[in-house]
């Protein structure tokens, strides 16, 4: 491993957004849907997600961008129902689920300086038809690779070369970050320096070290 690290690609959902299971109880608390059924359905369609043999599930498609965002609502919505037994509206599904996904400014904060003082910059994300804040992210990121953009979704290996190719670096001088373990064990098994993110101030200590950098905390 490098002294230095010259290139750090990041997951946007979870670290430069609020965690996940915060924003679907919201979710889940605004549309009045059960949530045990909820909890079972998704228990099924997340089943092997972190898989990378074969077609893979609806959600492993909607990533890839083979199917489309109303497709993958109207499927989903069948699924589910509401706390009163009633059907889930379809239309906007994708919308609502992510509504509450509000941004982490001192995870922002850390890329743009880091990007600031040379260090290469690329988001890498599984899209499930999100509306990425893309103005904002122009001003952390060298470059955003989307995975229904690219047919190719984390942790597929694809990717993480893809990713690589546009950072313009090789594997062992990048930094990659996630909330998810399976992920940033697919990108250390390429040869980055895997990150789980846990909390912005300790995703901005271990930057620091990794990349040789002064990352300043978030004023109070």
């Amino acid at each position: 491993m490098p002294d230095v690290h010259r290139g750090i690609i990041s997951d946007w959902g979870g670290v430069l957004t609020g965690p996940l299971p915060e924003t679907i109880d919201a979710w889940l608390a605004a549309d009045r849907i059960d949530r045990e059924h909820y909890a079972a359905v998704m228990a099924e369609w997340f089943a092997g997600i972190g898989d990378t043999r074969g077609p893979g599930n609806a959600i492993h498609a909607l990533e890839r961008g083979e199917v489309s965002v109303p497709e993958f609502e109207r499927a989903l919505a069948a699924e589910l129902r509401l706390v009163d037994g009633g059907p889930v509206p379809a239309e906007g599904l994708i919308e609502r689920m992510f509504s509450a996904f509000h941004p982490v400014d001192e995870m922002y904060q850390v890329l743009g300086e880091a990007r600031r003082q040379g260090v290469r910059t690329t988001l890498l994300s599984n899209s499930w038809g999100n509306g990425y804040p893309r103005a904002r992210l122009a001003e952390v990121f060298d470059a955003l690779v989307i995975s229904g953009e690219v047919g190719m979704r984390k942790p597929e290996p694809g990717i993480f070369r893809h990713a690589l190719e546009v950072t313009g670096l090789p594997p062992e001088q990048c930094v990659f970050i996630d909330d998810l373990e399976h992920n940033v064990r697919a990108a250390a098994e390429l040869g980055m320096t895997g990150i789980l993110h846990r909390t912005p101030e300790e995703t901005r200590e271990r930057l620091a070290e990794a990349c040789g950098l002064r990352l300043d905390p978030a004023p109070s």
